[in-house]
């Protein structure tokens, strides 16, 4: 199993961070543009944690190198069923330097875009909290 399922599956957020580049970029499925950055990822991806309820990954995809996976998910938010998957690319270096998450149906992607809304007052102060990039 990949190192970055077992983490999540684990709900190890800083197991999470630890595998993410300083430079990552994140995708959101709700928001156009993307996020630059490990600290507001890792706060993203920690309030996404507590949003999903029943968060499974049930399948795992990747390609030969190793740089590409796809990480293919089932979860709820409040009482609706959501699909989704996690695009990973890896850096030299093994870490992940682009994110992009995709849900599904319409539904659930509106009230995961709701709650993790809920969680952007928190997700912009852990974000401003965290240690200056490269101090790590």
């Amino acid at each position: 199993m990949h190192p970055f399922r077992t983490a999540v599956e684990n709900r190890d957020s800083a197991a999470v961070e630890a595998l993410l580049a300083e430079d990552v970029v994140f995708t959101s499925p709700v928001v156009f543009r993307p996020y630059s950055g490990r600290a507001v990822t890792a706060a993203i991806l920690r309030a996404a944690l507590r949003v999903f309820s029943d968060f499974r990954y049930v399948r795992e995809i990747g390609s030969a190198d190793g740089r590409d996976h796809a990480f293919v998910f089932t979860a709820k938010v409040g009482d609706k069923e959501i699909q989704g998957c996690d695009f990973l690319h890896f850096d030299e270096e093994g870490r992940i330097d682009e994110f992009t998450v995709m849900v599904r149906p319409l539904s659930a992607a509106q009230a995961l875009s709701a709650a993790m809304g809920a969680q952007f007052d928190r997700i912009r102060e852990e974000a401003a909290a965290a240690p200056a990039e490269g101090g790590r």
